[in-house]
């Protein structure tokens, strides 16, 4: 590949509405010429643990990400080579063994809860956005989200939220906004931002004026 790919971040709390800018942006210039990486592919592998102990591991700490592989990744995309991106395995708290190769383009777009928080990766994106939805908002989304696709309880899905992910929202994700080039409040759903989005990433990424 001749030239840098354009690098994208979207960060966000869990169930901010990360996923449809992505897929938006998908849209918008097609496969062909934007590559998709997601954080929660890089959660480490906790393979050596029980799976009642992988159970109790806070995976919206900074902790639970293997930062080294991502951003060893996004330097073999923005240098023009395939990478290996390991598939994780939800129901199993793991990786689940099998990976999905992602080819460079002109477009990468790196989506996940962190991915403003760690300062190297940070460094690696053209462009920071913020998706900024109300925690209600996001609790009920993860709630539908965790019950239906990952085999979750509702029971299970309060108890981690106030364990675990609002801690980390607030300490963690939350602050990392103020790294952010673009917020977006209500993500998705809010079109008047996503356009403007759009038709700047058109103007940089595709030469359109």
């Amino acid at each position: 590949m001749e030239e840098r790919p354009f690098i994208i971040g979207v960060a966000g709390g869990s169930s901010s509405g990360k996923t449809t800018i992505a897929e938006r942006l998908v849209d918008l210039t097609g496969q062909d010429y934007l590559s998709l990486i997601e954080l929660d592919s890089y959660y480490l592998d906790r393979i050596d643990l029980p799976i009642e102990e992988r159970k109790l591991i806070n995976y919206d700490h900074p902790d639970a990400f293997d930062w080294p592989l991502l951003n060893d990744h996004l330097a073999a995309l923005a240098n023009g080579a395939s990478v290996p991106v390991p598939v994780y395995d939800y129901a199993e708290y793991r990786r689940s063994g099998e990976v999905r190769t992602v080819a460079p383009a002109r477009i990468v777009v790196v989506d996940g809860i962190l991915v403003l928080w760690d300062q190297a990766l940070r460094e690696r994106f053209d462009l920071k956005i913020f998706v900024d939805t109300a925690a209600d908002v996001r609790l009920i989304r993860r709630l539908q989200r965790d019950q239906a696709e990952r085999g979750r309880t509702a029971e299970y899905v309060i108890d981690q939220y106030l364990a675990t992910v609002k801690p980390a929202h607030e300490r963690f994700i939350e602050p990392s906004k103020r790294h952010a080039d673009v917020i977006i409040p209500e993500g998705g759903l809010n079109r008047p931002a996503l356009d403007v989005l759009l038709a700047r990433v058109r103007e940089l990424t595709l030469g359109e004026d």
